[in-house]
């Protein structure tokens, strides 16, 4: 028993006698400093900010390409003239981005085809909605050449 009280004492003795009596165990213990982390800003120098919503939280609708008749919806179309040469008639339409195209009776839309091309009008009917489902009852729709465009 007399030998654990000696121990005991000892260790006592050498944690009272602090780091000068033994600097080699002084030197192991790492320092313990206070360190604050930088602090963080962003410096544009007038360009765009990365880390802001370019859309604003808007959602904006994506603009797919065209690449024939089938693509075009009815609402896309924007009649700009009527054409006919002996027996021929045809509508020439602009897109959305002002792309001139002609249609002929029965050409087929996305929603839709030509029913009829007149001297001043074209009839056409909508047998799809927006989404692609076919309607209950066809529509016909029937867009005209204003007459100071005539």
């Amino acid at each position: 028993m007399r030998s654990g009280k000696t121990i005991l004492f000892a260790a006592v003795l050498l944690g009272l006698a602090g780091p000068g009596v033994f600097p080699q165990a002084a030197a192991q213990e790492p320092k313990k400093t206070a360190t604050t982390a930088p602090a963080f800003s962003y410096d544009s120098a007038g360009r765009r900010d990365p880390f802001k919503d370019l859309f604003g939280g808007k959602t904006l609708r994506e603009k797919k390409a065209i690449g024939g008749l089938s693509d075009l919806t009815i609402d896309d179309i924007m009649l700009m003239g009527i054409v006919k040469s002996k027996d021929v008639i045809e509508a020439i339409i602009g897109l959305t981005d002002g792309f001139p195209l002609t249609l002929r009776e029965g050409d087929r839309l996305a929603d839709g085809f030509v029913l009829s091309i007149k001297e001043s009008q074209v009839v056409f009917r909508k047998t799809l909605d927006s989404k692609g489902l076919p309607l209950a009852k066809p529509r016909d729709i029937i867009k005209e050449i204003m007459q100071e465009e005539r």
